[in-house]
């Protein structure tokens, strides 16, 4: 896909996190097997996707108003939950996997949605990117899952913004707005960067630049979708904004 000549002036560069910076499945992988050893790859795959089906259903059931708002915490631990109780019936006879009244190990299997590893250009990335430009993080994670995740992973910002903040979920204008309220730069002198196309979507809806960088796990871009930018990594995306300066 061609890259296009990017010019414009950017205050600030906003990046989602999970997906984008930091290797969601990995860490939740690692959760899933702490809490059962004997599954195979197969069956930690499964867990991981009833984990992620029902995050995205119910973050959709609170944007489209079937649902009252509830943090990303809430929704971890009853991911956690969902993932306990199966994990519990698929193990082996005598296994230790979690079974539904281990409080313990849901309480642990929730948690690991705060211990995710960063993705390997990550933090380097952001350091080059930091000489430049004001980074800030924009996550649907809760502040509190913000704080231990950006310390697991190493991230470094100069400011990073919760969701929860405005009780809803991205791509809802508000949490966009909260990074143009939070920079005091018009939203065209902003540049979103993620991995989800509909997160930059979302974005593009408010005003703000786009920038979508691949991922192995992500939301590719559509044929119709435009974005400002597309790169390969975080250090193709500093190149091309060295290109356009």
């Amino acid at each position: 896909m061609p890259k296009p000549v990017f010019q414009p002036e950017i205050g600030a560069v906003v990046f989602d996190v999970l997906g984008t910076l930091v290797d969601e499945p990995a860490g939740l992988r690692a959760g899933i097997r702490q809490l059962a050893p004997s599954l195979d790859d197969s069956g930690a795959g499964q867990l991981l996707s009833l984990w992620q089906q029902h995050i995205d259903r119910e973050q959709r059931r609170i944007l489209e108003g079937d649902r009252p708002y509830a943090a990303s915490d809430v929704l971890d631990r009853e991911a956690a939950r969902l993932v306990a109780d199966a994990a519990g019936g698929r193990s082996a006879a005598g296994s230790p996997a979690a079974g539904a009244d281990d409080s313990a190990a849901v309480t642990a299997l929730a948690l690991s949605g705060r211990r995710l590893p960063p993705r390997p250009d990550t933090v380097a990335g952001l350091a080059r990117l930091a000489e430049r430009f004001p980074l800030m993080g924009l996550s649907n994670a809760s502040r509190p899952a913000l704080l231990e995740l950006n310390a697991h992973a190493g991230l470094r910002w100069h400011q990073v913004l919760s969701a929860d903040d405005v009780r809803t979920y991205k791509p809802d204008p508000a949490v966009y707005q909260l990074a143009v309220a939070a920079s005091g730069h018009p939203p065209e002198r902003l540049l979103m960067v993620a991995t989800h196309a509909w997160d930059l979507r979302g974005a593009q809806r408010l005003g703000l630049r786009t920038a979508y960088v691949a991922r192995p796990v992500g939301d590719p871009p559509a044929l119709s979708d435009r974005f400002d930018l597309y790169a390969d990594n975080l250090d193709d995306l500093a190149d091309q904004l060295d290109t356009g300066r």
